[in-house]
This record gives C-alpha cells, sequence and structure tokens, in this order.
C-alpha cells in the first residue's frame, strides 16, 4: 500500500481504537493482513466453537481456513440444512466472526442484514465477537456510515447475490421495500456492556465491501 496512506490509517486507527475504547471494546491495529491473521488467532483459544456472519473480510485474511484447518470446531452455517438451527448456531458459539459495513472515526460500529442473523449475533449470544475490518471502512461519523452501508456495502451484496432490488441494478439505495431487500435490520454498536466481548482488528488494507 502506497506509504502516504499507510501513515493516514496508522493515524487514524489509532482515533478509532482511542473511540472503541471509550466504548468497553477492544481495538487492534494490524500493518497487514498476515498481521491482521496472527492477531485474530491470538483472540480464539484452541479447541472453541467458532461460527461466523458473511464476512468476507474474514476470509481475505486467511482466517476461516486458519479456523477450518486448525484445532476448532467451526460450525458452517451453510452446511446446516434446518435454517432455524443455522441461526441458533451463532448464539451458542464461543466465537463469532464478522466484519462491519461500516465504523466511525470514534468507534461506533454500522451494520444492516436482511435475515438478521449477523446483527443479532453482533448484539446478543457468543461469548466473544472478532471484527475483521478494512480501513476503507473506516467513515466520519454515523451519518457517513450508514451512507456508506446502504450505498456501497447493500447494493454489492445486492448484486453479490443476485437479489432483485432496485440497488442490484443501479448501484445506488432506493429505500426499498422490495420482497429481495437486504436492509431489513440496521444495527449501530455503540456501547458494549460486556467488556471483552467484542474485539476489532482494524487492517491497513482494503477489505470486503
Amino acid at each position: 500500500m502506497n506509504e502516504n496512506i499507510t501513515k493516514r490509517n496508522d493515524l487514524l486507527a489509532q482515533k478509532v481504537i482511542k473511540g472503541l475504547q471509550s466504548r468497553n471494546m477492544s481495538g487492534y491495529y494490524a500493518a497487514d493482513k498476515e498481521s491482521a491473521l496472527k492477531c485474530a488467532l491470538s483472540l480464539i483459544p484452541e479447541g472453541s466453537v467458532v461460527t461466523m456472519g458473511g464476512a468476507m473480510s474474514a476470509h481475505e485474511i486467511g482466517l476461516v481456513d486458519a479456523i477450518t484447518n486448525g484445532n476448532y470446531t467451526f460450525v458452517d452455517r451453510h452446511k446446516i440444512k434446518d435454517p432455524k438451527e443455522a441461526i441458533l448456531s451463532s448464539y451458542t458459539a464461543d466465537i463469532f466472526l464478522s466484519s462491519t459495513n461500516a465504523i466511525t472515526e470514534d468507534g461506533v460500529l454500522v451494520n444492516i442484514d436482511g435475515n438478521s442473523n449477523r446483527v443479532s449475533a453482533i448484539a446478543q449470544g457468543p461469548d466473544k465477537v472478532i471484527f475483521i475490518v478494512g480501513m476503507n471502512k473506516v467513515c466520519s461519523d454515523v451519518d457517513g456510515a450508514m451512507k456508506r452501508a446502504r450505498n456501497v456495502a447493500a447494493p454489492i451484496n445486492a448484486q453479490r447475490f443476485d437479489l432483485d432490488t432496485p440497488c442490484q441494478k443501479t448501484g445506488a439505495c432506493y429505500d426499498c421495500k422490495s420482497p429481495d431487500t437486504i436492509c431489513c435490520q440496521f444495527l449501530i454498536t455503540r456501547f458494549s456492556r460486556h467488556k471483552d466481548r467484542i474485539h476489532v482488528i482494524l487492517v491497513n488494507d482494503n477489505l470486503g465491501f
């Protein structure tokens, strides 16, 4: 990554981490994908039951492969036939892996969801939630984070899953009520009542959507 961008990311990450700490959440900064993977694995004890939401960032740093092939019990919700059982599996896991649609400079996490399995597990259930977050997802404030979630993350995911929504066709949010909309639930995480539950690893890279 460009040296000037890296310097900016280094400084901005420290601001975000301070914001997270003020909100009873833990923040870390990784200089690259390899460092992010090492940091994430240090937070996951061997033998842990691990599951995840739709987190492309976790795949991109190699975390999903490491968990699948390591001394962990990985619960792949895509392999569970019963949709209800697949959702409930997230709530009983030791570790839930996720990314975030956006994060503010002062440490507020913003996420949107269709089936709501991801945002519900972020809010409550698993003992620990680990976010893998590229610096491309940092926004100045909650308003900017909401705009990013709705106009960047949602259209890309709608296209990825070939959903019948206006944003899939135009690339921009129409605040639709389409049966296929993935903007059903909005979760703003501004504080964690449970210390050491939420961990955010910021990565000096462009990850996810």
